[in-house]
C-alpha cells in the first residue's frame, strides 16, 4: 500500500509515493535546507530555538486598532502642531515601510519559504508572515487615521528616490528566491540563497528600518504623534525577533554548509552590508534633511555604522566601521524591554523578547 507524502530537495516541493511503514523520521534527518526529510513531520525538534521563537511570537500577539490615535489625528489636523520637516519624516516613514513590510510578506509567502525544508523553521516564518500583514494593517492604520492621500504615500516606493532606492537595491535579492526555476542543491545555488538570506534578513530587515524606526520613535518621546509612535514600537520589536531569527538561519546554514562560507563570499557580504549602510545614510539625509528632533543625519551615520557592526559580529565577519557608537542607546531600551509603562502612559503592556542563539561566543 502507497500513499503520499510532501517531499522537498532542493528547494522543490511535490508529492512522491511513500510505502506505509518506512522508517521514521530521526531528529538528525532534519536540515535547513536540502533536507530530505518529510517536512510535515513537526516533532521530534532538532532546531528548539527556531520553535521557540514561533510560541514567543504568539505571545507577542497585538492589534492596531487597539492603539489610540486621537491624540495623533489632532495633532496632524492642527496646522501649528507639527513643523513640516516633521509631517515630511512621517510621511516619508510610511510611504517606505507601508510597502517594505508588504514586500517582506510576499518574499516569505511566494519565495523563502519554499526554501527553507524544515518544519520548525516554517512554523515561525508563517507566524512571521501574520506579522508583516499585521504591520501592513499598522501602517494603513496611521495613513487613513490622519486623512493622509493612501495613494501618494503607498506609491513613494516608486516615486520618491530616497523610498526607491532603497526598494530597488532589494530586489535582486529577492528575484531568485521567487524564481520558480529557481532550487538549492548545489553550492552554487547554496549560496546563492545564502547571499539572498543575509540581504533580506541582515540588511533589508537588518539596516533599512532603523532610521525610520529611530526617527517616528524620537518623536514619541517628545510627546508628538504617540499613537504612530507606539504602533512603531510594536513593529520595532517584532522585527528584531525576525532579525534574530534571520541570524540564527544563517548561521544554521553555515554550520552545516560550511563550504559556502569561502573567502570570496564574505567579501561579496560584507560589501553588501557597507552598501546598506550608504544608502541608509542617503535616506537619513534625504528625510532629514536639517535637524530636527535633537537629531541630525550624521549621528544617523555613526548608528548605522554601530548597527553594521553588530551585524557582522552576528554572522562571523569582521566589523567595518573601529569605535562607531550609539548615539541613540535608548533604542536598545525599545526592544528589551520586557514589561514597561509604555512612555506614552497610555497602559501597561507585557511584551515577552524571544530568546537568540549566542552566535558571539
Amino acid at each position: 500500500m502507497a500513499m503520499q507524502r510532501t517531499h522537498s530537495v532542493g528547494g522543490a516541493t511535490g508529492l512522491e509515493s511513500l510505502e506505509m511503514g518506512a522508517a521514521r523520521i530521526r531528529v538528525d534527518d532534519k536540515r535547513i535546507i536540502n533536507c530530505r526529510a518529510d517536512l510535515n513531520q513537526l516533532v521530534p525538534f532538532k532546531y528548539k530555538w527556531a520553535w521557540q521563537k514561533y510560541l514567543d511570537a504568539c505571545a507577542n500577539h497585538w492589534m492596531p486598532n487597539e492603539i489610540n490615535m486621537a491624540a495623533d489625528i489632532a495633532l496632524w489636523k492642527d496646522p501649528n502642531g507639527l513643523t513640516e520637516d516633521e509631517r515630511m519624516l512621517i510621511k516619508r516613514n510610511l510611504g517606505f515601510f507601508s510597502t517594505a513590510d508588504s514586500l517582506v510578506a510576499n518574499n516569505l509567502v511566494l519565495a523563502l519559504y519554499r526554501h527553507i525544508t524544515n518544519p520548525e523553521c516554517r512554523q515561525y516564518l508563517l507566524r512571521q508572515a501574520f506579522e508583516e500583514a499585521l504591520h501592513t494593517h499598522a501602517y494603513q492604520h496611521v495613513i487613513q487615521s490622519l486623512g493622509m492621500d493612501e495613494a501618494e504615500v503607498f506609491n513613494m516606493y516608486r516615486e520618491v528616490p530616497a523610498v526607491a532606492r532603497k526598494a530597488a537595491w532589494s530586489l535582486p535579492y529577492t528575484q531568485s528566491l521567487g524564481d520558480p526555476h529557481f532550487q538549492t542543491g548545489t553550492p552554487e545555488t547554496d549560496r546563492r540563497l545564502l547571499r539572498d538570506l543575509i540581504a533580506f534578513y541582515v540588511v533589508f530587515e537588518g539596516i533599512f528600518f532603523y532610521v525610520g524606526f529611530a526617527q517616528v520613535l524620537s518623536m514619541g518621546r517628545r510627546n508628538k504623534m504617540t499613537g504612530t509612535s507606539e504602533q512603531f514600537q510594536y513593529i520595532l520589536r517584532d522585527e528584531s525577533m525576525h532579525l534574530n531569527f534571520g541570524i540564527d538561519v544563517i548561521n544554521q546554514i553555515k554550520i552545516e554548509n560550511p563550504h559556502l562560507w569561502t573567502e570570496d563570499f564574505k567579501q561579496e557580504a560584507i560589501a553588501m552590508i557597507r552598501e546598506g549602510v550608504d544608502l541608509e545614510y542617503q535616506y537619513a539625509q534625504d528625510t532629514m534633511p536639517r535637524g530636527i528632533l535633537g537629531m541630525n543625519a550624521e549621528m544617523f551615520k555613526d548608528y548605522l555604522q554601530f548597527i553594521a557592526n553588530r551585524r557582522c559580529a552576528q554572522i562571523g565577519l569582521a566589523q567595518q566601521y573601529p569605535g562607531a557608537a550609539n548615539p541613540f542607546p535608548w533604542m536598545s531600551e525599545m526592544m528589551d524591554l520586557k514589561k514597561e509603562k509604555n512612555f506614552f502612559e497610555t497602559r501597561v503592556i507585557e511584551y515577552q523578547t524571544g530568546g537568540a542563539l549566542n552566535w558571539e561566543d
